[in-house]
């Protein structure tokens, strides 16, 4: 067992060792295998935590400048928060950087994480340096707020409205036009493209759900939509059937020229950043009016049910959805390109 690389047990396989391995902290809020963590601040108030790590090889695809890669950086945290329906406040930058970097792409560097963090709100606080074979940015997000506010992995329950934020598969296609080069139609490949280069979190949808107190379960979706819908379906002890799979037009459009399933693209992709949530059908009106008169959209996919399965319902047809998506060490968007800072 001791000799198994870690590239064939995968990420989660890593983070189940990591954490079972640490002493837990007593009565803490949040226990591991939610988006963010907490501590508790005094009475009923928490601080919220959450750190994620931007890394060149996995994180920073071919035409992504080092701008745009510092603000995607801030962006992964923020989603978390968004998830949870938190505030983030402040942040601690960390940055390992390869010693062949110009002054000018500090610089960029340095804009991006500024950009990223004002653009939800959030000052950078402090943080450290250092050397490093690749680009690394390590960012941890900190916000408070009061213990019954956090939308929590584990609250869903059968008869509850699964909605999510936006539409899914850009990304997967974006990916696939970027690493492999591809002549795609100009009107379909730029939003395909940008969201990738300019992933945006869903933070003023997050904290107007939690405003509402409707969402009985949320996770961000950057891993992908098939994946969050199984962590969700694992932590609540539920299962989802989707009847209205959130495939976006470009997505559509992209997978008829290169002859891909728009499914696969939706469902397996990851990295869209938008929130998966479940809502308390008696609340669902309410929540469609303040979302649309906000200006923002949340779109009904499907319901909770009690047997704990995950599957689509698509033209009559029943059909599972898999437990896969975005996994580090065993990835499958992984890039093997040499990045190029310049």
């Amino acid at each position: 067992m001791g000799r198994i690389r870690i590239k064939d047990l995968g990420e989660r396989w890593v983070i189940n060792l990591l954490t079972k391995t640490f002493n837990s902290m007593p009565d803490i809020p949040i226990p591991f295998g939610d988006d963010v963590t907490a501590i508790p601040a005094g009475g009923e108030d928490l601080v919220v935590l959450k750190t994620d790590m931007l890394v060149g090889k996995t994180d920073v695809p071919p035409g992504m400048s080092l701008r745009q890669a510092a603000r995607k950086a801030i962006v992964m945290s923020v989603s978390d928060f968004a998830a949870k329906g938190v505030r983030p406040i402040a942040a601690l930058i960390s940055i390992g950087l390869p010693a062949d970097l110009t002054e000018e792409d500090v610089m960029e560097i340095a804009f991006g994480l500024n950009e990223g963090t004002r653009e939800y709100g959030v000052y950078i606080i402090g943080g450290d340096t250092n050397e490093s074979t690749d680009l690394t940015i390590c960012c941890m997000l900190v916000g408070y707020c009061g213990r019954e506010r956090i939308i929590r992995r584990s609250g869903a329950r059968p008869g509850d409205i699964v909605a999510v934020t936006g539409l899914f598969g850009k990304t997967a296609a974006g990916l696939k036009i970027l690493l492999e080069g591809l002549s795609t139609p100009e009107h379909i490949r730029r939003p395909l493209v940008e969201s990738v280069l300019m992933p945006r979190a869903r933070l003023k949808e997050g904290l107007l759900l939690a405003d509402l107190g409707a969402p009985t379960a949320s996770i961000d979706s950057s891993d992908g939509l098939a994946w969050s819908l199984h962590e969700l379906s694992e932590a609540s002890g539920v299962g989802f059937i989707i009847n209205n799979i959130p495939v976006a037009p470009e997505t559509e459009d992209f997978a008829k020229i290169y002859g891909l399933d728009p499914l696969d693209l939706c469902l397996y992709g990851g990295e869209e950043y938008e929130l998966v949530v479940t809502i308390r059908p008696e609340k669902w009106d309410e929540v469609k009016r303040a979302l649309n008169s906000a200006g923002v959209q949340l779109m009904e996919v499907g319901r909770t049910i009690s047997e704990k399965k995950v599957e689509a319902h698509v033209n009559g047809k029943r059909i599972p959805i898999e437990r896969r998506g975005w996994e580090h060490f065993k990835g499958r968007k992984q890039s093997t390109a040499k990045l190029t800072f310049h």
